[in-house]
């Protein structure tokens, strides 16, 4: 599907077994669910991408980009398997899955469809493709997408439905801090692309703990 490099496919595996290991067929769905909306949102409005200079290249995400979205998840689910099954690194992972498919999805959808960006930090347009910059229908997208992860995971038993607008709201919350991230750190070289995805998603697991402890306090 050209969805990933060579390289990239063998990061995916190593993944997607660290998944298997401690999440099983549930984390696996939610895995699945992200590869299909994220290719698919990739796919969408390719030739205006192209010309914007912003599209993602035919052969796909090499290993730095596969392991920078979903190497948070795969270290929840084998701390899972190793750990003494600790619920909250399967609910953590899901949450860093979410943010992994909003973060594609809204950059992709936003390109395509969502007209003139506006940097988070001062609302100012800039160009498509400025890190941090962002749009209406891209956010929206994104939303959606972790909402989508979030379902797969809870009706493949991952975890229930009392969790699920909390791992949603992780998701999306996380989402924004990676244009964030974008607009600051990125912009002045301290962070690359790969930098920000890896602690977007981290942040989304964390996030996804700390509301589901003060969700069990209340």
């Amino acid at each position: 599907m050209r969805g990933v490099t060579i390289a990239g496919a063998l990061a995916g595996a190593a993944v997607c077994f660290a998944i298997l290991l401690g999440a099983g067929l549930p984390g696996f769905a939610a895995l699945v669910a992200l590869f299909v909306i994220t290719w698919a949102s990739t796919r969408i409005g390719y030739a205006r991408k192209q010309r914007l200079g912003v599209a993602e290249a035919r052969i796909g995400r090499n290993e730095r980009q596969v392991l920078a979205n979903l190497g948070i998840a795969g270290i929840c689910s084998t701390l899972y398997a190793v750990a003494g099954h600790e619920q909250r690194l399967l609910f953590a992972m899901g949450a860093a899955l979410a943010e992994a498919a909003a973060d594609t999805v809204s950059s992709e959808i936003g390109q395509a469809l969502g007209g003139t960006p506006r940097l988070i930090t001062n609302w100012r347009e800039v160009p498509p493709g400025t890190d941090g910059g962002i749009t209406i229908a891209g956010t929206l997208a994104g939303s959606v997408g972790a909402i989508v992860v979030c379902v797969v995971a809870v009706m493949t038993g991952l975890f229930g439905w009392r969790l699920f607008p909390l791992c949603a709201g992780a998701g999306i919350a996380a989402m924004l801090v990676d244009s964030l991230l974008g607009a600051t750190l990125e912009r002045r070289n301290v962070l690359g692309n790969n930098g920000v995805n890896f602690t977007s998603t981290a942040i989304a697991a964390v996030l996804a703990v700390l509301l589901s402890q003060v969700s069990r306090a209340l």
